[in-house]
């Protein structure tokens, strides 16, 4: 399967580290010794695994730490394999693809406050960010929830990061004690003006998030979805017109309009399969896509110029999409 992206790298396994009770961390180096590719605090890799299997995780360590990526996985009993497999399968010393490094969730290095809201996994990527504030001397606070101590990852790690050059401000809420609970509407409420914030989490801490923000200077709010949060549209019964090849292919009941392209041996770009990515976003020609992906913002998906094939569906019988 063609990414569309330049040629991916090869990575070699050089460490696996239990972090948490559920969440272990995989440190890659290149594996034919040529320097990794930079990337910026936020960032992430899409890694190749078997079975045609890509899944997105978050660099967690500092940008300056340019020798090697670092990823944690939670294992998911719910999920669609990919952390079942890294859990289970890879072994050190084992070679992997793996994209350049992309973002989608960039940090204001500028900012001279930044806050933070992380749920469970959702720390990885803003460790990255907290690495790169201190290295910068720029004020940082995190509120980290985690169902439990024992569930969550890089404790040690943040304890011993408070006070550092940006002053940072950790608050731990676990979710198996009754007496602490995050509350994100005051977090924001309480946040200075001029700070920054981000969150990353489950869907709901997410949801309360941007309802919290509604006020705040959109530029000044960041946000990063593991999954969608609206459920694929399957309900099928309409028809996807490949302009380019003048294809025309059903889309029947159950399936998304990704998952009919791959029965037809279309190969087409993809990676999260959640709508959170941006990979598989593909132009509209013709149709009126029915969205339900959380990549395109309400501007791009009023104007129904581009689709998410992963996730959204069609509310029209027939969707001309460019392919």
């Amino acid at each position: 399967m063609s990414l569309g992206n330049p040629a991916p790298l090869d990575l070699c396994l050089r460490q696996i580290r239990l972090e948490a009770r559920g969440i272990a961390s995989y440190e890659f180096v290149s594996a034919d010794g040529r320097p990794l590719p930079p990337f910026t605090a936020g960032a992430h890799i899409d890694l190749h695994l078997p079975r045609e299997m890509i899944r997105s995780y978050s660099l967690l360590n500092a940008p300056s730490d340019a020798a090697r990526y670092v990823v944690a996985v939670q294992r998911d009993a719910q999920g669609r394999g990919g952390s079942a497999w890294m859990h289970a399968q890879p072994r050190v010393g084992d070679r992997l693809r793996a994209s350049l490094p992309g973002n989608d969730f960039a940090l204001a290095e500028e900012a001279a406050h930044s806050v933070f809201i992380a749920g469970g996994i959702g720390i990885t990527p803003i460790l990255s960010m907290l690495h790169r504030l201190e290295e910068l001397g720029r004020r940082w606070q995190l509120h980290y929830a985690g169902r439990s101590p024992e569930e969550t990852a890089f404790a040690d790690t943040l304890r011993a990061m408070q006070g550092g050059r940006g002053r940072g401000e950790v608050e731990f809420c676990f979710g198996d004690s009754r007496a602490e609970r995050l509350d994100i509407a005051a977090i924001v409420r309480n946040a200075p003006a001029g700070a920054h914030l981000y969150c990353c989490g489950p869907s709901r801490m997410i949801d309360a998030f941007v309802e919290a923000c509604a006020g705040r200077p959109a530029h000044t709010v960041h946000f990063e979805r593991f999954a969608a949060g609206s459920a694929a549209a399957t309900e099928g019964g309409y028809e996807v017109v490949l302009e380019r090849s003048g294809q025309r292919l059903a889309v029947a009941p159950g399936k998304t309009i990704l998952d009919t392209l791959l029965d037809n041996a279309i190969d087409v770009p993809y990676a999260c399969s959640a709508g959170v990515c941006g990979t598989c976003r593909t132009r509209v020609i013709a149709g009126e896509p029915d969205h339900r992906d959380d990549y395109l913002d309400a501007q791009e998906k009023q104007s129904n110029e581009a689709i998410m094939i992963c996730c959204s569906g069609s509310r029209s019988k027939t969707l001309v999409l460019d392919l």
